[in-house]
C-alpha cells in the first residue's frame, strides 16, 4: 500500500472542514509528493470512499490490516472510524439483539487505550469490562458486525477492522490487476500519467488515482520524468 512522509502536522485537534474536498480534481502529478501528512490523507479520503505514529498517538488515526496482501493497511480517521461503528448500531434497532451494548464499550473503552492493529482476547475482555459485563456473546456480536475477524493462526487474538469494508477490498484487489494488465499490454508496459489517470476502471469503484499510488507506493509500478510530463512503468521484477 502506500507509504506516506514523516508528519509536518503540528496540532493534536483536526479541523475537519479545512480543505475537505481537496484533491477532486487535482492531477496525481500535482499531489504526488506530499509535504503534509494530514493534508495528504485528507486528499486521499475525497477519492477513496468513505502511517503516521505521531497521529495515531494524538488519536487522530487508526491503523488497520488488511487481507488483500502481507503488508496491506489502511489508514481510517478515528471519527470515521467511530462513525461507521455508529452506523452498525442504528442497522441493528428494532433487532433483539441484548448485546448491542458492547459498541458502545468498544467505543469508550479500546480505541484510546490500544493503537494496535490487533489485541488478544484476554485484553479485549479486560478493557470491555470496563463497561460492564463480558460475554462470549459479546465477542461474537462484534466479530459478526465487522468490527473484529479472528485471526486464523492464533484463535485468541483478533484483528480490528472497518465494518462493510468488503466490497472496496475486493475494488482494491481487482482495480490493482486491471491497471497492471492494462500497463502490461503495451509494448514498453508504460503510459502517460495524464493519461492513465483520465481511465475509468471496470473493475474498481474506486478512484483510479487511488489504485495509482497504491501501486507506485507497494512498489509494482514507478514513475518516470518525461519531457512530456510524468510516466508510469511496470516495475521490473
Amino acid at each position: 500500500m502506500e507509504k506516506f512522509p514523516e508528519s509536518s502536522s503540528k496540532g493534536t485537534k483536526r479541523r475537519r472542514d479545512e480543505d475537505s474536498d481537496a484533491g477532486n480534481t487535482s492531477s496525481l502529478e500535482d499531489d504526488l509528493t506530499f509535504t503534509d501528512t494530514s493534508v495528504a490523507l485528507r486528499i486521499m479520503r475525497a477519492q477513496f470512499p468513505h502511517i503516521q505514529k505521531s497521529l495515531r498517538r494524538d488519536k487522530v488515526l487508526r491503523l488497520f490490516k488488511l487481507n488483500t496482501g502481507q503488508d496491506d493497511h489502511a489508514v481510517m480517521f478515528l471519527d470515521d472510524y467511530l462513525n461507521q461503528i455508529d452506523r452498525v448500531v442504528k442497522r441493528m434497532e428494532g433487532k433483539k439483539v441484548e448485546e448491542y451494548e458492547v459498541f458502545g464499550w468498544l467505543k469508550t473503552h479500546v480505541p484510546d487505550s490500544k493503537l494496535e492493529t490487533s489485541i488478544e482476547h484476554q485484553e479485549l475482555c479486560s478493557l470491555l469490562s470496563l463497561g460492564g459485563k463480558v460475554k462470549d456473546s459479546h465477542i461474537s456480536v462484534l466479530i459478526n458486525a465487522g468490527v473484529l475477524t479472528r485471526q486464523l493462526i492464533d484463535p485468541n487474538m483478533y484483528w480490528f477492522s472497518i465494518p462493510n469494508i468488503g466490497s472496496h477490498l475486493k475494488g482494491i484487489v481487482q482495480g490493482r490487476k486491471e491497471i497492471i494488465s492494462l500497463l502490461s499490454r503495451r509494448r514498453y508496459k508504460e503510459m502517460m500519467l495524464s493519461s492513465l489517470e483520465k481511465k475509468r476502471l471496470r473493475t474498481s469503484p474506486l478512484d483510479v488515482r487511488f489504485h495509482l499510488r497504491d501501486l507506485i507506493g507497494s512498489g509494482h509500478l514507478r514513475t518516470d520524468q518525461a519531457p512530456t510530463g510524468l510516466i508510469i512503468r511496470v516495475s521490473k521484477d
